[in-house]
């Protein structure tokens, strides 16, 4: 393995997300993204990150994972702890993603991908977990999604509509009906976080005109009140730590 990957940042955590929150993970930031979502928390990775080979990244993700080994630790799917993610930024952006899955997924671990739903999933390892991104409206940038993954999700997979608005609520929910998402895949509906001033990147689109807030509560209530069958998931490392510290 000679490519290497511009990496932002590998640490271990607690998952705060998806179906698999609140589990120990090892995350590896990958650098760029050419989104520019309005909420978007982690505009550092834009541009911020050094090349590191691939066998590198694979040896720190081990060693990471050295106080686990040996104890058993897995979760009730039988799942080895800890968990790896690859996020951004974009990961689909860098072609070494890829096989750095494949070496992942080969070497016993579990494997997430987070991903905008920009780009072409079907090339990613069968055994990787997508957690795919539908772009809702208040994110501006609801015309990059690629409708054409809906196709290629699994059972494993899991999309997330990011939302803050009464229209995102609205559009998730016609999607959800119309692609009979809960059918193929989880299905995860993630309140937007405000964004800490020093968050507030100045290359992130607005959001568009004419949309109005919506509090998590409320967004709970209209989950319940239409029976969707959906999960309902907050950021916990933004409840844990500050919503603007890195590494967490």
């Amino acid at each position: 393995m000679s490519e290497s990957l511009v990496v932002n940042e590998i640490y271990l955590s607690l998952q705060g997300e998806s179906t698999f929150a609140g589990l120990p993970c090892i995350f590896i930031r990958l650098t760029a993204c050419n989104l520019r979502c309005s909420y978007c928390d982690t505009a550092y990775a834009f541009t911020e990150g050094k090349p590191i080979p691939l066998e590198k990244v694979l040896a720190e993700v081990e060693r990471l994972a050295v106080p686990y080994r040996g104890s058993g630790a897995s979760t009730d799917a039988n799942c080895l702890l800890p968990l790896v993610e690859l996020t951004g930024g974009e990961p689909l952006l860098q072609r070494g993603c890829l096989p750095l899955m494949t070496n992942l997924c080969d070497a016993g671990f579990t494997v997430l991908l987070e991903t905008s739903g920009a780009h072409d999933i079907s090339q990613v390892d069968s055994r990787v977990r997508r957690i795919m991104d539908l772009k809702c409206p208040s994110s501006g940038e609801v015309e990059r999604n690629r409708w054409e993954n809906l196709s290629q999700l699994k059972r494993g997979d899991e999309v997330k509509f990011v939302m803050g608005t009464r229209e995102d609520y609205d559009w998730a929910r016609q999607v959800l009906s119309e692609h009979q998402l809960s059918s193929t895949c989880a299905v995860l509906f993630s309140w937007v976080h405000p964004l800490q001033p020093e968050q507030q990147h100045s290359s992130l689109k607005k959001v568009p005109p004419g949309q109005t807030p919506m509090s998590r509560r409320e967004m709970v209530e209209r989950i319940v009140a239409d029976a969707l069958p959906v999960r309902f998931q907050l950021q916990i490392h933004k409840i844990i730590w500050p919503p603007e510290q890195r590494g967490v």
